[in-house]
């Protein structure tokens, strides 16, 4: 019978702390999906930046999907305060230049 209740408790426990992270994120003026794509942004954001490093040497496809994945990462970025990201802001400037350089180079060869 203690192990039960032990368990309901934890699960209560567990919700609540579900609910205030849920109105934490509402109270920052954001959506839980917003935030849960900015989460998912931040893992492709260090994916793209170890890109850049090489991003020279990309294939036309490549840079394709380098520019698709890169306006992912703007979109979910701009959804959310800038206070949250600040500390990868040098990631994505550094992703935002050579976004602009592939998108410069496509121009032109056109």
């Amino acid at each position: 019978m203690e192990v039960l209740e032990i368990i309901i408790l934890l699960i209560l426990m567990i919700i609540g702390l579900i609910a205030f992270a849920v109105m934490q994120i509402r109270a920052a003026g954001m959506k839980v999906k917003d935030f849960a794509q900015f989460i998912q942004a931040n893992q492709i954001l260090d994916n793209l930046y170890e890109a850049t490093k090489k991003y020279e040497k990309l294939s036309t496809n490549q840079q394709v999907v380098f520019l698709m994945e890169a306006e992912k990462v703007f979109n979910a970025f701009d959804k959310v305060p800038d206070m949250l990201w600040e500390d990868e802001y040098q990631k994505y400037s550094k992703i935002l230049d050579i976004y602009k350089n592939i998108k410069i180079s496509r121009w032109n060869e056109k």
